[in-house]
């Protein structure tokens, strides 16, 4: 059985500063909230749950951590989505080619740590 859509689960430290950043920051649109301490943001692609676990549960985030990717539809998109939040969020690393993939991207970090990446993915 094939499935409908799916949504990837991460804990957070507070929830609060974690939807600002995704919805008020990145514009994502909240799909549900869950409680006072779960938002579920549509990517277009599938969905991001975030939780503030009441056992204090750490984030994944961090050298061996998670990547959120969301891809754009071209370099110039990439380029533009940068400017547009360079300054109001923490980067990561500036656009650039990936020297292993065909990957052109930017990344920035989330309150938690979390890499959120903005690429374009070229044919091969």
């Amino acid at each position: 059985m094939k499935a409908g859509t799916s949504v990837i689960f991460l804990p957070c430290r507070d929830i609060e500063k974690t939807r600002h950043f995704y919805h008020e920051i990145l514009g994502l649109s909240i799909e549900q909230k869950q409680g006072e301490n779960l938002y579920i943001f549509d990517t277009g692609y599938g969905y991001w749950g975030f939780v503030q676990y009441r056992d204090g549960r750490a984030p994944l985030s961090g050298p061996q951590g998670v990547c959120l990717s969301l891809n754009l539809k071209d370099d110039q998109a990439v380029l533009q989505r940068y400017e547009e939040l360079k300054d109001c969020c923490e980067v990561f690393r500036e656009p650039l080619k990936h020297p292993d993939f065909p990957v052109f991207s930017f990344f920035l970090k989330d309150p938690d740590g979390y890499l959120v990446e903005y690429q374009n993915v070229w044919e091969v």
